[in-house]
């Protein structure tokens, strides 16, 4: 089965930096630690094509009852020396357990993005919610459910095309991650996020990481994802599916 899915998501087609998947566990590692991914796509040929991309994250772990971990993120493509990709990412994250409740965490976060060519030229979010973990288990895994909901705020690069949005939507998730050949780690996420009152509109994104330890600090990412808008600015699709490999360091 691992061979099956390490052959699976390395079919990737180009370097890229994004947010992990795998859920962020109080007391792993005390104290404060971070992470960089970096990525590269250069074509030469019948098509000329650059991409470039990075994201870092910076944790503190307090390794008793709380995390607190923050991220950015970019990238930027041309293809045949016209811009097709330009995106900035930013989040942050407070994890806290509940009642000495290791398995049951509340979490608050905030989050700024832009995406030149989904015609957002800011999104802004903010909410939290609780998280629990469903099943430990070294030899299976571990599986988490978390239920929340955000605020959101679009702001369209058209407004005479597409309104600017004030949301307040659902946020629900289910995710399976797995531990395996000392630092490797393989996880799964499938998020729903629906319009608190239109059911309709929603918000779906699932989710495939695979992280496979090469030596020391540096790890080789393997990620698929699925993102799903119901309904998204005039003139956008409403699905995006993306393979994706990336560089990561830890320090």
């Amino acid at each position: 089965m691992k061979k099956l899915l390490l052959i699976t998501l390395i079919t990737t087609q180009y370097l890229v930096a994004l947010v992990t998947i795998t859920p962020v566990e109080i007391g792993v590692k005390a104290g404060i630690s971070a992470k960089a991914e970096v990525g590269l796509e250069t074509k030469r040929g019948n098509t000329d094509k650059d991409n470039y991309k990075a994201s870092a994250r910076i944790t503190y772990d307090e390794a008793i009852n709380y995390v607190v971990w923050g991220e950015i993120s970019g990238e930027y493509g041309k293809s045949n020396n016209v811009e097709d990709t330009s995106k900035l990412f930013s989040h942050l994250r407070y994890i806290h357990t509940l009642a000495d409740n290791q398995n049951l965490i509340y979490e608050l976060f905030v989050q700024i993005q832009s995406d030149k060519f989904r015609q957002i030229s800011s999104r802004v979010l903010g909410g939290g919610g609780l998280r629990y973990k469903i099943f430990s288990s070294q030899e299976i895994g571990n599986g988490y459910f978390g239920l929340g909901g955000f605020y959101e705020n679009i702001v369209y690069n058209n407004s005479a095309l597409n309104s600017n949005e004030d949301n307040t939507r659902l946020n629900t998730y289910l995710t399976y991650a797995v531990g395996f050949s000392e630092k490797s780690t393989f996880s799964a996420t499938i998020y729903y996020q629906p319009l608190s009152d239109d059911f309709s509109d929603y918000i779906q994104s699932s989710q495939l990481e695979l992280k496979l330890h090469i030596f020391k600090s540096l790890f080789l990412k393997f990620k698929t994802s699925w993102d799903v808008d119901s309904r998204p600015p005039i003139g956008i699709k409403k699905s995006d599916f993306t393979q994706i490999t990336s560089f990561v360091f830890n320090f």
